[in-house]
């Protein structure tokens, strides 16, 4: 009786390499199922986190230190302090200017002017229609507002906001 040989044969155990491949492909199909469910999860609590619990500021309120008060309810020059900014607290302005308020007009222009250093040639003519500029006389302020075009004068400032330094 002849016995075969069993090197002629065809492998019966599967290759270590095979092996490992099966598993490669198994990991790789729950590795990204189970990453892409946890970051739809997260996302997903976060969403509905923020809505149940909103922030009280957004980031640009957070950074604003100063106390903002409507000058509506400013009657008197005795109500208005130093370090408070007065006057409209939403919009945001993009001119602004440090000097002492006074009364008058440049050359027939404006409510009141700004006296900057460096002279007249540095002084601001002033209108605003949001706040009484009459109150501010007299102190150094810092103004923001929004420049409007003039023949007459060179700066031209429709006040915004006001600012007590002194």
């Amino acid at each position: 009786m002849q016995i075969p040989s069993l090197l002629d044969s065809k492998e019966i155990a599967p290759d270590s390499t095979e092996i490992f491949n099966n598993e490669a492909k198994q990991t790789k199909r729950k590795f990204p199922v189970s990453a892409i469910l946890v970051i739809f999860s997260a996302i997903f609590v976060g969403f509905w986190l923020s809505r149940f619990f909103p922030s009280n500021k957004t980031a640009s309120e957070s950074q604003k230190t100063e106390e903002l008060v409507s000058a509506k309810n400013i009657e008197k020059t005795e109500d208005i302090k130093t370090g408070i900014v007065y006057g409209e607290a939403e919009k945001s302005f993009k001119d602004s200017a440090t000097g002492t308020l006074i009364e008058g007009s440049i050359n027939g222009v404006g409510t009141h002017i700004l006296e900057r250093e460096g002279g007249e040639s540095q002084r601001a003519s002033l209108t605003s229609s949001v706040l009484d500029l009459d109150l501010f006389i007299g102190r150094k302020v810092e103004i923001k507002g929004e420049t409007n075009a003039s023949d007459k004068t060179s700066w031209l400032l429709d006040v915004g906001s006001v600012k007590v330094l002194e």
